[in-house]
């Protein structure tokens, strides 16, 4: 598809950046956009989907499950093609599979035929989104690398609230009788503009036997690996196997009660780990190219970010799963009440990230992080505060706390990439950028599992409330944890904003 498209030119230099940096930057966003709202939107149509295709509880789970695990087993892959094949090649392909992956669970004539087509979506979804990081990274100038990774945070806040609140009214609207598929046809329009405009607005990908087009020299290319060759299958396979066998076990633990093989599984992906460690440092001494690049790991900054964010998006995501099941199964709201009472939390990130982006973080780096994770901590103490033993809560109570939470995860935002991805060479930034993504994937289904299995272990007595208070406060621990963390992450993400 890039083929028939003449790309623009890559201009610019280091010190300006490519010249259509911010129309690119919106192009990613809006890929971002895709992926959070396929990841929220299908819970809230569950029910609707199992009234119409029928299906066990189990194939109903799978519809969810299957695209978090095709997209985590192929991140890192998926990064690693971008430095090997280019980025924007990587990025087109990968928006155009999700969109038509998503057509055909729109058409999905059956519950198994829809984890199918979920199953590719997730696929398609692991070389697309590991593109963006790399993308910014090489058409932004360090200077407004932190302004550019700030748009994040407001994206993912939005995003996180549209895909509950989308997903109940076009569920309950039933628009031309589409009901439920109406929250899988919604990623065609934005996919395929996706598409075109990433094929007009992207830099070129730079060709491997030419220097002049390298991003030393142009400041825009989006990078393939300068050395040749080919993606090695045996490490595809084993660190595939690696993420499946730990994430696995924590997609589906809670709902299976936690059975012997869960901690069997969990426990065997250490050791093929390993074994993927050992097969990698192999491909590397006979001049191969590696999935992940050793390198990496000898980068402070990225190995704290790696730690930090593990612990951050676990708390991220447990709270945003027991805050829905608290106000739907608790107070009995339907999704699209629980939906838009988490405006305030949106608000709050958008607010947090933008402050962040522009003003806070390019002078104050790492204590922008920790102050975010204060503010997000004391968001979390005022829900538990709010919730616990309270009777007839409404929207309005919940608001503050909400705010609160939602302003310190905004200021995270920022400052996390741009420090985790400083210092990070070109040749690295794919793989760092697979790594990254999986990191979040991997955080996140392991707060969905501990603090899902805390609050439904504390609501046996029927006491949501109390339930979801005490794992508010299970949130707060792990932003404390997030904290101490993050001392070992440097200061700044570059001295006086250059890079290094």
């Amino acid at each position: 598809m890039t083929s028939q498209i003449a790309p623009p030119a890559p201009t610019g230099t280091p010190s300006t950046g490519y010249r259509l940096r911010w129309a690119g930057l919106a192009v990613i966003l809006a890929a971002e956009v895709m992926d959070l709202l396929d990841t929220t939107i299908v819970g809230v149509a569950a029910p609707a989907v199992r009234q119409d295709l029928g299906g066990s509880d189990a194939q109903i789970q799978w519809i969810t499950a299957s695209y978090t695990l095709a997209f985590a087993v192929l991140l890192i892959t998926g990064g690693r093609l971008g430095d090997l094949l280019g980025r924007k090649r990587l990025f087109v392909l990968g928006a155009a599979g999700f969109t038509l992956a998503s057509v055909l669970c729109a058409a999905a004539p059956g519950a198994g035929t829809l984890i199918a087509a979920r199953t590719v979506q997730g696929l398609f979804a692991a070389l697309l989104i590991p593109q963006g990081l790399g993308l910014i990274k090489a058409m932004f100038p360090p200077k407004e690398l932190g302004a550019a990774f700030g748009l994040f945070g407001p994206i993912l806040g939005l995003s996180s609230v549209l895909g509950p609140t989308l997903g109940g009214y076009l569920t309950g609207a039933d628009w031309f009788g589409l009901g439920w598929r109406a929250v899988f046809l919604i990623n065609l329009p934005v996919g395929l503009l996706a598409v075109f405009a990433a094929g007009r607005i992207l830099p070129a990908d730079r060709s491997t036997t030419d220097p002049s087009t390298s991003d030393r020299a142009t400041g825009a290319g989006t990078g393939a690996d300068t050395r040749t060759g080919r993606i090695d299958p045996v490490g595809v396979l084993l660190l595939g196997l690696a993420v499946l066998l730990l994430v696995y076990p924590l997609v589906q633990g809670r709902e299976l009660g936690w059975p012997l093989w869960t901690f069997l599984s969990m426990a065997a992906s250490v050791p093929t780990a390993w074994l993927f460690t050992v097969q990698q440092r192999g491909v590397l001494r006979r001049g191969g190219t590696p999935l992940i690049e050793p390198s990496l790991f000898g980068k402070r900054a990225f190995v704290s970010a790696l730690a930090t964010g593990l612990v951050f998006f676990a708390a991220l995501s447990g709270l945003m799963l027991v805050f829905t099941l608290h106000l739907q199964l608790g107070l009995g709201w339907t999704p699209l009440h629980a939906g838009l009472s988490m405006i305030p939390l949106s608000i709050g990130v958008v607010v947090g990230a933008v402050l962040s982006g522009a003003l806070l973080a390019p002078r104050y780096g790492r204590r922008v992080l920790h102050l975010g994770m204060v503010l997000a901590a004391a968001g979390a103490l005022g829900l538990w505060a709010t919730v616990d033993g309270a009777d007839g809560l409404t929207s309005w109570q919940l608001a503050p706390a909400l705010a609160l939470a939602g302003l310190g995860l905004g200021l995270i935002m920022a400052p996390f990439f741009d420090i985790a991805l400083a210092g990070v060479e070109e040749s690295e930034t794919g793989s760092a950028s697979g790594v990254l993504n999986a990191q979040q994937q991997l955080g996140g289904s392991m707060g969905v599992a501990l603090l899902g299995t805390a609050f439904f272990g504390w609501a046996r007595t029927d006491d949501f409330g109390h339930a979801a208070g005490l794992t508010y406060g299970l949130v707060a621990v792990l932003l404390a944890a997030a904290f101490v963390i993050a001392f070992l992450l440097p200061r700044q993400a570059r001295p006086d904003g250059e890079g290094h």
